[in-house]
């Protein structure tokens, strides 16, 4: 997995995601809405009323958000781009070395999925993602960039910084470095590749963020809304 490729994929999904929103935002802003930019939010942004999602619910999201289509056409993608670069070298051309690269970015994010969910049941915490009650595209953006650091705790969902959420990168390319990643990468290159997939994901938190996903969206109609994202206690289902 070659950071550039990283880098260009996770740019890619912010631009796809924040710009159109941005553009809504701007032309459904009247006269008497004009403040509601003008906080930025320095913490998450707890919602209205919090409901703690059960166990069910919690591993239902865990098996869509490792396992599902998401990863696997990120995973195509990223292999993709990694086969036009030929990174790493060693596992050359062809349909063997696309199969190579697609693995290894399925099982580094297969594994960095699996461990934030783990952690996050050992510590009690729910690192779901919980769309903003706030108003205007900075105080969202701010929302959905802090809480990659950030999970609700306990029966109130008070926010916490989140171990689970600032490991999970690294362990899942420190897995790969070490366990099919030719021997000349080392602890070095898995961290700087945690660090772009730690970017990824806070890249998914934007896109959580403003891209709809209620009960009337394409997503949902194609059952394609069940990410790490929270229920949106809003929306009737």
């Amino acid at each position: 997995m070659k950071i550039p490729a990283l880098m260009l994929f996770s740019l890619t999904i912010v631009c796809l995601t924040i710009l159109p929103s941005l553009a809504v935002a701007q032309s459904s802003t009247g006269p008497g809405n004009s403040s509601s930019t003008a906080a930025v939010p320095a913490t998450p942004q707890p919602a209205l009323t919090y409901t703690r999602p059960t166990a069910a619910v919690k591993f239902h999201n865990y098996l869509f958000d490792a396992f599902g289509p998401y990863p696997i056409v990120g995973a195509a993608i990223a292999a993709g781009i990694n086969q036009a670069d030929n990174a790493p070298p060693e596992w050359n051309q062809g349909a063997e070395g696309y199969g190579k690269r697609f693995g290894s970015n399925f099982g580094i994010l297969a594994i960095s999925t699996s461990t934030r969910y783990a952690l996050a049941a050992a510590l009690h915490e729910d690192t779901l993602y919980y769309r903003c009650e706030c108003k205007g595209f900075f105080p969202r953006l701010s929302h959905a960039l802090i809480s990659t650091f950030a999970a609700r705790h306990g029966d109130d969902g008070h926010y916490v910084f989140s171990v689970p959420d600032l490991v999970a990168p690294y362990a899942g390319t420190m897995a790969g470095v070490y366990a099919w990643y030719p021997d000349r990468f080392g602890a070095m290159d898995a961290f700087r590749l945690g660090n772009y997939s730690l970017i990824g994901y806070a890249a998914e938190n934007v896109g959580l963020e403003f891209i709809y996903q209620g009960p009337h969206s394409l997503m949902s109609r194609m059952h394609l809304n069940n990410t790490h994202a929270a229920p949106d206690s809003t929306q009737s289902h």
